[in-house]
């Protein structure tokens, strides 16, 4: 990190205008500066790193397991939240942008525990050194740790902390997603709008606007719960850790996570680099799914 920040301070352009006093001078620039230096510096460092170590294919693993992941995620976490937004409003009465925040929580977590043992693989899978390997590959790493780790059981380690950490990432996620697009559409139709393709009298957000919305709301759905994420993965890695027994419960997990690196280091550790998979991941979730809800006339 103080490399990749000293780079950036080797490369920083003078400024080419008088700033005013006040929220744009030198305090805020040095503020932003530290921002652009921890973030930059966080990502390249991680960057740099594993290929030196494992080579560029080290940025993929557990990459397998990931794809196989994905399909079923998405599809019941969509299809869910549809559900149950109408659900929400019929049998409870609740409308507007609660019952976006509602039903995209539980959607998450539906979503969550139905393919939770394919995101402990993939975890496993990603941890390994080379050199070190404990699984050859997807199909070993459920057989060992279904034989070593209490059967069935041992695939959902550390669930707990995933829903309580998905239910306010997934819940802010189609809330801000819901609201944007609902305040877009209403504000500004022409500039931010086109009528649906399969349905002309219903309006969508334009191609653009709909990454920018989406991209949006991963981030701040990602900021709000990525304690939570970091307690998940310690507590999926389990015995792969040393000092797994310490870290049993998600209690226990964030305790020591807290009293070893504090927040920045511990809890928010490798925000930047999440930043960069979940801000595109989310833009583009959102989008095609707006695209094949016309492609498939359920507007």
């Amino acid at each position: 990190m103080a490399a990749a920040a000293a780079a950036l301070a080797a490369a920083e352009p003078p400024p080419t205008m008088p700033q005013a006093a006040g929220a744009g001078g030198p305090a805020a620039r040095r503020d932003f500066y530290w921002l652009r230096s921890f973030l930059a510096g966080g990502v390249f460092s991680a960057l740099r790193a594993v290929p030196q170590k494992e080579g560029y294919l080290g940025l993929y693993k557990g990459n397998g397991a990931m794809m196989i992941r994905i399909f079923p995620y998405g599809a019941i976490q969509f299809m869910a939240f549809e559900h149950y937004k109408t659900l929400i409003t019929t049998k409870l009465g609740v409308s507007g942008h609660v019952h976006r925040l509602m039903a995209g929580s539980m959607a998450g977590m539906t979503a969550v525990i139905c393919t939770y043992p394919l995101d402990m693989v993939r975890v496993r899978l990603a941890f390994q050194v080379k050199g070190e390997h404990t699984y050859t590959g997807i199909i070993h790493a459920f057989k060992t740790i279904y034989a070593k780790e209490g059967g069935f059981l041992g695939f959902y380690r550390g669930l707990m902390p995933t829903i309580l950490g998905m239910a306010p990432y997934a819940g802010v996620s189609f809330f801000t997603f819901g609201t944007l697009k609902s305040v877009g559409l209403s504000h500004a139709p022409t500039l931010l709008g086109r009528p649906s393709s399969d349905n002309p009298n219903v309006l969508v957000l334009k191609t653009h606007i709909n990454l920018l919305c989406g991209g949006v709301a991963g981030a701040i759905a990602q900021t709000i719960s990525y304690p939570f994420d970091v307690t998940r993965r310690r507590m999926q890695l389990g015995t792969v850790l040393p000092e797994f027994e310490k870290c049993l419960t998600m209690r226990e997990t964030m305790k020591y996570v807290y009293g070893h690196h504090g927040i920045r280091k511990g809890l928010y550790r490798g925000l930047s680099l999440n930043y960069i998979r979940c801000v595109p991941s989310q833009a583009v979730a959102f989008t095609t799914y707006e695209l094949m809800k016309q492609f498939f006339h359920l507007n």
